[in-house]
């Protein structure tokens, strides 16, 4: 994923190592019904939009696959039905690190066995990695908890596979790390030691060993560290799992400093290799493609020659090698990937004499994303793609070759004609939700990296793709008039402005006429009065730098700085009187309001809790200055007086975030959804009593890592409620 995607800090607490998991049986489940309620989840259907990082066929079971992405867990693919099933949504709120699949493995000689290295962030505020392993295809899990850090979503996260079974026993399996070198396990992964014999030493801030792979019944490793000077060594091998040894006349200099990836022929003895300059995805400069005659121990440049080319500013053309797949039916048939290329825009080139001649599969390739529209990002035709270093063959189908992107995986069947093969696959890190009380969407969805989406359905993909005039990239806002639902707004890092209005309900959109000049540079959330007539929007830079907000009386033709309001803070509008409007400073604890419009702001509660950019303010529907406050770990508040004063809620500890749907049958107030922790655990939970009491209604194997951003009920439907994750999509639950 793009840098914007940077998963939320979350308290750690690891499972013992060992714990038994179990995960998605399927794509539904049902639960609580021993509380008398009984739900059913699924993802809101939008395909992909996430950095699938590695996509590996199984070598001895046709129509078997797995993929792995960078914050979004790992999926099993079924080619009988032509989808993804989820296989880590077991991992919960304490566990948010390990959504994130370092590498993958598979055991040849033992088709049920699947291998997953977990862990998303190697920072000092990140949790270790862990090893999941599966003998039913990852239908459950045992779960062994590493010493060590590992790196999903760090860079470099598209090289590997990292995780390998050792092809001389099935028992024994290795598994390479960033910072810590070399790992072996003797029992199947229940246990992990440093390798011994193995030369490299780690650093701190590198990339370690890059991948591992089995070239007959050696073990080859790539390693990422060093200096891409004449004299580094970046390939190392072991021929009886104990002695390690660099491979000799290896290539090295810049455009082979770092190793990305291996593929070993095995009809024609010959191991591929991509190299770049830097680990990537983004970074990348330069490359190469080297093959090894394993026989002979001679190596040669099969570099694809490729036409030069400029970039927007006119600069020239410049890009690594990612993904290598071979042909495991037809000697000499190989597959290699271009990474970090702007210019020409990234390409699949494909060999059948070993290297020799190479042909761009870009070049006669056509597309059909009908089935995910939000992949032509604004344009007429989608983009082959970008941040390219998955790339698989199918053992079984010379013919069918899948590719990963930043948003998606695409596949063929015949080398021209492409789609999108990602059904049930959703990685989308989610910010916000609105679900509309009338109109023809039940859903709309502001996300990072695919902006804004309008879901007619909840079971297809937007029609419309994503919000246009202007496309963003990451959105930053997205707000709704409660007496006037037809009017919309939305901010984020936009092609053409950072800012825009619908006035049909989201369906399409035009930018504001102007836009405050630090709208530029840090475009933050949005707020819209109750009758749409006035707008208030806050900034933020990325680096978390807060700026003055500012007003719009004129639908965003002209903007002035609000002076008084709380720099930073999210503003929220009363959904019942236009002209009030409030703030929560999280730097001080103090809730502010407006009741003139947003013109000024003056300070009301105080000594709340401070401290944290993400505390939660919510204004209940229907009702003036009936305000919501989560604050994490510090639970939740309640304001009936337009936040004057607020009063703790004893029936939760815990509240990280809180939205509101159609009241149950009988009730005189909404439904309230969150994100919180009535005793021990942090699940999601629904209350049709105005808070006095919760029911959890997600369950065990439904979790999701980290999903604290955002909930919303459906105004329209009783139980039905939408949940932003951070990177498993918008899941969407109903009560059966």
């Amino acid at each position: 994923m793009l840098a914007s995607r940077v998963s939320r800090r979350a308290v750690l607490a690891g499972a013992a190592a060992g714990a038994a998991l179990t995960t998605v049986p399927g794509f539904t489940a049902k639960a609580n019904a021993a509380e008398g309620l009984s739900y059913r989840w699924r993802n809101v259907a939008i395909g992909g939009t996430g950095f699938v990082t590695g996509v590996l066929f199984h070598p001895s079971v046709r129509g078997l696959a797995y993929a792995r992405t960078d914050i979004g867990g790992a999926y099993r693919w079924d080619d009988r039905t032509a989808r993804w099933t989820p296989l880590t949504d077991q991992l919960g709120w304490d566990d948010w690190n390990l959504l994130g699949v370092e590498a993958l493995a598979v055991d040849p000689a033992h088709p049920d066995r699947l291998y997953l290295a977990v862990g998303t962030y190697a920072q000092s505020w990140a949790g270790n990695g862990a090893v999941l392993r599966s003998e039913d295809r990852g239908a459950t899990w045992t779960r062994t908890d590493l010493a060590v850090k590992l790196g999903g979503n760090e860079d470099g996260r598209g090289a590997g596979e990292r995780l390998l079974v050792d092809p001389r026993d099935s028992d024994t399996l290795w598994l390479g790390t960033r910072h810590d070198g070399l790992l072996k396990s003797t029992d199947r992964g229940a246990t992990w030691v440093a390798a011994t014999g193995f030369p490299a030493t780690a650093s701190a801030s590198g990339q370690g060993v890059t991948f591992l792979v089995a070239v007959g019944r050696a073990v080859y490793a790539g390693w990422g560290d060093g200096d891409g000077t004449a004299t580094a060594v970046n390939l190392y091998r072991t021929t009886d799992g104990t002695t390690w040894t660099a491979v000799p006349a290896q290539p090295t200099g810049t455009s082979a400093k770092v190793p990305i990836r291996a593929a070993y022929d095995a009809r024609a003895r010959e191991l591929y290799v991509t190299y770049a300059d830097a680990p990537g995805p983004n970074g990348q400069s330069t490359g190469s493609v080297h093959k090894l005659a394993v026989a002979r121990g001679t190596w040669t440049d099969v570099t694809p020659v490729v036409p030069g080319g400029t970039t927007s500013d006119g600069s020239a053309d410049s890009f690594g090698y990612g993904g290598v797949a071979v042909d495991a039916r037809r000697a000499g048939t190989v597959v290699v990937s271009t990474n970090n290329r702007w210019a020409a825009v990234d390409t699949l080139y494909r060999t059948t004499d070993g290297g020799r001649t190479w042909t761009s599969l870009k070049d006669a390739a056509v597309f059909d994303v009908s089935e995910t529209p939000f992949l032509k990002w604004g344009a007429e035709q989608p983009k082959f793609g970008w941040w390219i270093q998955a790339v698989a063959v199918d053992p079984y189908d010379s013919k069918h070759v899948v590719y990963g992107t930043g948003a998606t995986l695409y596949g063929t069947r015949d080398l021209t004609h492409w789609a999108p093969q990602i059904r049930g696959l959703e990685e989308t890190s989610v910010r916000q939700l609105i679900s509309p009380p009338v109109g023809e969407a039940h859903l709309i969805s502001a996300s990072g990296d695919i902006g804004v989406m309008y879901h007619e359905r909840l079971t297809a993909s937007p029609s419309r793709g994503m919000a246009t005039n202007p496309v963003f990239g990451s959105a930053t806002g997205l707000a709704q008039a409660a007496g006037r639902p037809a009017y919309v707004v939305r901010t984020g890092w936009g092609d053409n402005g950072n800012g825009a209005h619908s006035g049909d309900g989201g369906r399409t959109w035009a930018p504001f006429a102007a836009q405050p000049s630090i709208a530029h540079d840090a475009p933050g959330p949005i707020a819209t009065g109750a009758d749409g007539s006035t707008l208030l929007w806050s900034f933020v830079h990325w680096d978390g730098t807060k700026y003055a907000a500012h007003r719009s009386a004129d639908n965003g033709a002209t903007w002035t700085e609000i002076s008084s309001f709380p720099k930073g803070a999210t503003p929220v509008a009363d959904p019942a009187d236009p002209t009030l409007f409030y703030a929560y400073d999280t730097d001080t604890g103090t809730l502010y309001a407006s009741t003139d419009s947003g013109l000024s702001f003056t300070a009301r509660a105080g000594g709340l809790p401070a401290g944290d950019s993400q505390f939660q303010l919510v204004a209940a529907p229907g009702r003036s200055g009936d305000l919501w406050l989560s604050v994490k770990w510090n639970g939740l508040y309640r304001s009936f007086d337009g936040g004057v004063s607020f009063s703790k809620i004893s029936s939760c500890w815990a509240s990280y975030t809180l939205g509101f749907g159609r009241s149950a049958p009988g009730a005189d107030y909404p439904a309230i959804y969150q994100v919180g922790s009535t005793e021990t655990i942090t699940a999601v939970y629904r209350s049709d009593d105005g808070a006095k009491t919760w029911v959890r209604i997600n369950d065990d194997l439904h979790q999701w890592g980290w999903v604290g951003q955002a909930i919303t009920g459906d105004p329209r439907v009783h139980g039905r409620v939408y949940l932003a994750t951070n990177g498993r999509g918008i899941q969407y639950g109903e009560q059966i």
